[in-house]
């Protein structure tokens, strides 16, 4: 199957799984190469035949669906977005849950892929923050749809280079064990869950004081998806509670209930009614 036809196969298919072809412009080689060998195995010479299949068989959908996850992530990734969160952001919501007198802080990681971007936020919380409320606990509910990927984010356990925009300091404390693959030490693990869950069909229970959903909905969702997601996401956040979004997104348009938190980055406020 040449890159054409690859493309031209998902720009028929996105809009039947509610997904914009454009989010996967970039990276759409990782894609293909699933698709080849699917293809292979299937013992069908060329993306027509798959096509047939498709219409044939309504299973396949759900095989071409996972395909379609894309997975690019490593610790303190956009690591301008977690450092104003450290040090501006999130403090002020602690000072506002400590004044209600509230300990739990919630989090929602939406898409959390391989566990990357919660186990982050683990290690922020109790490295960057919790010297300075140390009354606070952290209550995280990390999701994804694909279960292979929850599973590694369970174990819990990364090569070396997934750590390297991680402040020194917090590499060492989160991971002490030597090797090429350390394991996360289980006392970042605590106040985490992870729960499979597809974000074009379900979303978490609120009220969250952050919600992470980066490099999901607002690159490979269709718009009529992106503008029926949002408005939940927001829904689901407490007064002066943060939205943050992938760096090289942009939210589909919105009512005045956001307003932007840190400049140009990709960080959103709920506004007080």
């Amino acid at each position: 199957m040449t890159d054409r036809d690859c493309v031209e196969l998902l720009q028929w298919a996105a809009p039947r799984l509610r997904l914009r072809w454009e989010g996967f412009r970039r990276v759409r080689g990782q894609v293909c190469k699933r698709l080849g060998r699917r293809l292979k195995a299937l013992g069908l010479s060329s993306a027509a035949e798959y096509r047939t299949r498709l219409e044939a068989d309504p299973s396949e959908w759900d095989v071409l669906d996972s395909f379609c996850r894309v997975t690019i992530s490593r610790f303190y990734r956009d690591h301008r977005v977690f450092d104003v969160l450290r040090d501006d952001l999130l403090p002020a919501l602690l000072e506002q849950s400590r004044a209600r007198g509230e300990h739990r802080f919630r989090v929602w990681s939406a898409g959390c892929a391989s566990g990357e971007e919660p186990y982050t936020v683990s290690v922020l919380f109790q490295m960057g923050l919790q010297p300075r409320f140390p009354e606070a606990k952290l209550d995280l509910v990390a999701t994804d749809a694909d279960e292979a990927l929850l599973e590694r984010a369970r174990r819990g356990c990364y090569p070396r280079g997934a750590l390297r925009e991680l402040p020194p300091e917090w590499a060492a404390a989160a991971f002490p064990e030597p090797g090429p693959e350390p394991c996360l030490a289980p006392r970042f693990r605590e106040g985490l869950t992870f729960l499979r869950q597809d974000l074009r069909t379900e979303l978490q229970d609120g009220p969250f004081h952050l919600v992470l959903c980066r490099n999901v909905a607002f690159t490979y969702f269709a718009p009529p998806l992106q503008r029926e997601v949002l408005p939940k996401l927001v829904a689901r956040l407490v007064p002066d509670g943060l939205l943050v979004i992938g760096g090289h997104e942009s939210l589909p348009e919105h009512d005045t209930d956001l307003e932007r938190a840190a400049g140009p980055l990709p960080v959103f406020r709920r506004r007080r009614s």
